[in-house]
């Protein structure tokens, strides 16, 4: 696999499928404060990402069979697709608890 294949791949399904590179011309005495920021901002992205992933995985731990026979998860892409489409049927299949932790994940979806 080349590089450039290689990269590529990383930028579609690895760590960096969500995010976008960025090239701004800033003055030299604010460099620092730029890339404090950015690295806030990537922080934040990523614990709003594992906290989706667990709310997902709470989901199919307690609802996977009664909710989710009829949905194909695996045809959903994985950010916002799959967490919109399990709050969906979270919210349409299940209970007052299930509609809950649906209403959790499209609030951190929203977020």
């Amino acid at each position: 696999m080349s590089a450039r294949a290689r990269v590529q791949k990383y930028r579609q399904s690895g760590g960096a499928s969500d995010l976008a590179r960025v090239e701004v011309l800033v003055p030299h005495a604010r460099r620092e404060e730029i890339l404090a920021s950015a690295a806030r901002m990537r922080l934040e992205h990523r614990s709003s990402k594992r906290r989706l992933e667990a709310l997902c995985a709470e989901a199919g731990e307690k609802y996977s069979v009664r909710i989710f026979d009829n949905v194909d998860l695996a045809r959903a892409s994985d950010l916002p697709e799959r967490p919109s489409v399990v709050a969906a049927a979270l919210m349409e299949r299940g209970d007052a608890r299930a509609f809950h932790l649906g209403r959790r994940i499209l609030a951190e979806l929203a977020s």
